[in-house]
């Protein structure tokens, strides 16, 4: 007999696989593949060779996707002719055993390289907290959350760099950017931008009262220096100050920090990681331009949730999840529903389920 928690973790599986058949959309994707190949066969089609070797290659990886998927498919009815036979013959259940290893790894194989395939999906990431109205209460809040995501970051394996931290004036941070390297980062942390809520009994008011606090999240990606985003010099107001961070330990003795204003957005970056303040100025130019870009997506998406008759908004301003320690401990997310009771190890790092919960949210739209 199959032990049941053999069975559980199947269930597991096939739910898992259910919900990337959704998203993955097999006859979409046979007919994307149809219009492709009869635009490669076109007589014209090599003519223009820069525009040809895109269509020819995105024809080829999404042939890869439908066959990969394919595979998958076969293996679980490999899993399921496995487990019938295990019902008569015990021997099978070794088989089943060597089959569900084979299954997970593909399927968490899978899920990584269908959710994380977007444009910058695969590079780092400049991540920028904010707190929001409140003072002591909400800096302190942006802290607890910038720690959170370096916690996360070191998890992974990610390499961490400061570029931009502002003390609060009693406790907490004022602001904080921060850039983290690594494969695929931005593509996992692309959907946590927005406003974080958090209930707690104040350490902070002697009287004990439960307050609510806001603190703000972008995330962008590193993109190419070539990316289209025409920064015109009388749209931007550069001004340079000298720099100072948690502990002295980013304290300079030259005006060699760098805060930029695109006027039309209203958008500021501030870098202040390096003693050169031209190389300041280059990397919050980066990082302008990646915000820039940014926006403009946010955008697409905005309106293509409208004309879905989507009714959750996801814009910045809004509050996307909740992080309650008191008179309970709940973490939630408001756009997927996914929560969990150990706000603890969430504020220590662990948001990975939310974050799969998020791709998986976002790719059915």
């Amino acid at each position: 007999m199959i032990e049941y928690e053999v069975k559980v973790k199947i269930d597991e599986l096939k739910e898992k696989f259910e919900d990337l058949k959704k998203v993955f959309n097999l006859e979409k994707k046979e007919q994307e593949v149809k219009e492709l190949d009869n635009i490669m066969a076109e007589p014209e089609f090599w003519s223009d060779l820069d525009k040809a070797q895109k269509v020819s290659k995105k024809a080829q990886n999404l042939k890869d996707e439908i066959e990969d998927f394919k595979k998958l498919e076969s293996i679980f009815e490999d899993l399921d002719a496995a487990l019938e036979l295990s019902e008569e013959d015990s021997s099978m259940i070794e088989q089943v055993d060597e089959i569900l290893k084979v299954i997970e790894n593909k399927v968490d194989k899978f899920q990584l390289k269908m959710l994380l395939s977007g444009k910058y999906d695969h590079a780092n990431a400049f991540l920028t907290i904010h707190p929001g109205a409140g003072g002591t209460e909400s800096q302190d809040w942006a802290s607890m959350l910038l720690r959170m995501y370096i916690r996360w970051a070191e998890k992974n394996g990610y390499e961490i760099e400061m570029l931009d931290y502002q003390d609060g004036e009693e406790a907490g941070i004022k602001s904080a950017t921060i850039k983290i390297d690594g494969l695929y980062v931005y593509g996992k942390l692309k959907y946590e931008k927005g406003v974080h809520r958090l209930v707690r009994i104040s350490p902070f008011d002697a009287n004990g009262r439960r307050h609510t606090s806001f603190a703000s999240v972008s995330v962008v990606p590193e993109i190419d220096d070539d990316i289209e985003i025409e920064l015109k010099p009388d749209d931007l107001r550069i001004d340079t100050y000298r720099s100072g961070g948690a502990g002295g330990q980013h304290v300079n003795k030259t005006d060699s920090a760098v805060r930029i204003t695109h006027i039309p957005t209203g958008i500021v970056v501030a870098v202040q990681s390096e003693r050169s303040q031209h190389q300041n100025k280059a990397n919050a130019l980066k990082i302008l331009k990646a915000k820039l870009y940014d926006l403009e997506q946010q955008k697409k998406l905005e309106e293509k949730m409208k004309l879905m008759g989507e009714v959750k908004d996801i814009s910045w301003g809004n509050q996307i999840r909740s992080y309650v320690l008191y008179p309970y401990t709940l973490v939630k997310d408001h756009r997927t529903n996914h929560e969990t009771s150990n706000a603890e190890a969430v504020l220590d790092g662990e948001i990975d389920d939310f974050i799969e919960a998020e791709l998986l949210y976002f790719a059915k739209i």
